[in-house]
């Protein structure tokens, strides 16, 4: 069994002495095969808060200054890179429709169904979960079970600086075409976006359900059903509205994801 403990004081020696970076090569390999199985994780719910894994980002980043450029060849793809492809998704049950990408290092749990996408190294995504065509999830991204990433999805990779939060969606979570999180932005268990909704770390997520606005920033809560908006604002050269995303109702706690969500989206006239 691999000593977690040991392997993390590895890396953070190689990270602060260069030195001695080419002798950990071994402990930074056997880190990435961990994020590609599963067993280590960029970022993880302790409680109700996510915890940044600094040290396997920093074997990730160790990773590609030791690597070199080598060929890769899928088929009739052909592929020149640092990070080879991930494989045997017979295996671990996973659909995979060409020309679908997920490099080496990636973790793709059980029922994972991926179109015609793009899964960067370092990220998670959970059992069931559905990344739709051209949809990426980039580097260390933590996407949830029974999540769907729509057509077009952009969740974006945080990798650098290692401290930083990464993207997360939990599970449950309905995310519709052409949106994109970014910035470490964290999607709440079982929300819904509407299509084109844009999730940063400074965009305004205003719940206009009750009496008085409620602003959000970085995080939208569990359940809520949010669609783009825009907050007016007073520049020298006149009034113009700044992008916003709007909270407009809630998804119930259904125990049938699929019929609660349908519900929200036939109640809120969303679309997706």
């Amino acid at each position: 069994m691999t000593d977690l403990r040991e392997l993390e004081a590895t890396i953070e020696r190689a990270w602060d002495s260069p030195t001695e970076a080419a002798e950990a090569s071994a402990a930074v390999e056997e880190t990435i095969a961990l994020l590609g199985d599963g067993a280590v994780r960029c970022a993880e719910k302790v409680g109700d808060s996510w915890v940044t894994r600094e040290w396997a980002k920093k074997a990730i980043l160790l990773y590609f200054r030791f690597r070199g450029l080598k060929p890769d060849v899928a088929g009739p793809f052909e592929y020149y890179d640092k990070v080879p492809l991930k494989r045997d998704y017979e295996t671990v049950g996973v659909r995979v429709v060409p020309p679908a990408v997920a490099r080496h290092g990636c973790f793709l749990g059980e029922g994972v169904v991926l179109m015609p996408s793009y899964v960067n190294i370092g990220s998670w995504v959970g059992p069931r979960t559905m990344v739709d065509t051209w949809a990426t999830v980039g580097s260390c991204a933590q996407i949830g079970a029974d999540v769907h990433l729509s057509g077009g999805v952009g969740i974006g990779g945080v990798l650098e600086p290692p401290q930083a939060t990464p993207v997360i969606v939990e599970d449950g979570a309905f995310i519709g075409s052409r949106c994109i999180v970014v910035e470490g932005a964290i999607i709440g268990e079982q929300a819904v976006l509407g299509a084109n909704v844009v999730i940063t770390a400074s965009t305004p997520i205003i719940d206009v359900t009750g009496i008085a606005a409620v602003e959000y920033r970085g995080q939208v809560p569990p359940r809520s059903v949010v669609v783009p908006g825009v907050r007016e604002k007073e520049f020298p050269a006149g009034t113009y509205g700044l992008p916003a995303a709007l909270i407009i109702g809630r998804r119930t706690e259904a125990t049938d994801l699929k019929t609660s969500l349908n519900d929200a989206l036939r109640t809120h006239a969303v679309a997706v």
